[in-house]
């Protein structure tokens, strides 16, 4: 009695796919174009470690992308492209996240993203927001969302190495760890922000199939990695690729860092 109307459902479902598909607004069913995603952490004067970029190396970077006609796009238009929510991302593309919630973000970063109106994601871990000294607050984060240009998104809760962590505890507690470090930073940052947080940035770049299965079970869509390459159709969502960015590469060095982008228009 019920199997034709499990046919008819079925055949709905295949009609509204097939629709999907063949709508022009999600492209067609070739691989879409590369992206370079980039991060960066600490921006300031003069470098003072590893991760500092100079602002005016930062500004330069962005001078150069625009100058080149180099499309800046949200790393949230990228995951919803990958879903097929999206049209592909133009020809050339790059997205600027940066990690850690640094408050030379608010400080240095934010007034060269509004003077070229780039958008970024900002990953960050909430146990230093209004803790550590060298973090954002709580209302700098909250005026960097309010800027309509950053999305803040979830770095774990205290940014652990699990590598580390995964040698050091038990199988079940580690397990217990993994959970409590990707649940607790989405709760706290949602609550405090009022946003969706279902993006991930892997700390020191550290990932395998374990934590990503962890990670979509804690409700995340797609995470970040510093795999040092391009983004392609081929990527893994909760494992996307990104360069890790220092005060060399400006000029020459940045050029030749999206040098993998070129590719005549329209391929």
């Amino acid at each position: 009695m019920d199997r034709p109307a499990v046919r008819m459902d079925v055949l709905a479902t295949i009609a509204v796919l097939a629709l999907g598909l063949a709508s022009p607004s999600l492209g067609s069913a070739e691989p879409g174009p590369d992206v370079t995603i980039l991060v960066y952490h600490r921006f300031g004067p003069a470098v003072v470690d590893g991760m500092t970029v100079r602002t005016t190396t930062f500004e330069a970077n962005l001078r150069s992308l625009a100058e080149s006609g180099r499309p800046v796009i949200p790393l949230r238009r990228l995951v919803d492209y990958r879903l097929g929510r999206a049209p592909a991302p133009p020809a050339g593309a790059v997205v600027i996240t940066a990690d850690d919630g640094h408050r030379s973000v608010y400080t240095e970063m934010l007034p060269v993203v509004r003077k070229f109106h780039v958008p970024v994601t900002l990953f960050v871990y909430p146990s230093a927001i209004s803790n550590a000294d060298y973090a954002l607050t709580w209302a700098q984060l909250r005026e960097l969302r309010d800027s309509g240009l950053i999305e803040v998104q979830s770095h774990t809760y205290w940014h652990p190495n699990f590598r580390v962590e995964k040698r050091r505890l038990p199988a079940d507690e580690y397990e217990r760890f993994v959970r409590s470090q990707l649940e607790r930073s989405r709760t706290i940052l949602a609550r405090e922000l009022g946003t969706p947080i279902d993006l991930l940035a892997w700390p020191f770049g550290i990932y395998d199939r374990e934590l990503m299965d962890a990670a979509a079970r804690a409700g995340y869509i797609a995470a970040v990695t510093i795999d040092g390459r391009p983004a392609t159709d081929a990527d893994d969502l909760l494992a996307l690729p990104r360069h890790l960015m220092v005060d060399g590469y400006r000029g020459a060095a940045f050029t030749r860092l999206l040098a993998p982008l070129e590719r005549p228009v329209g391929r």
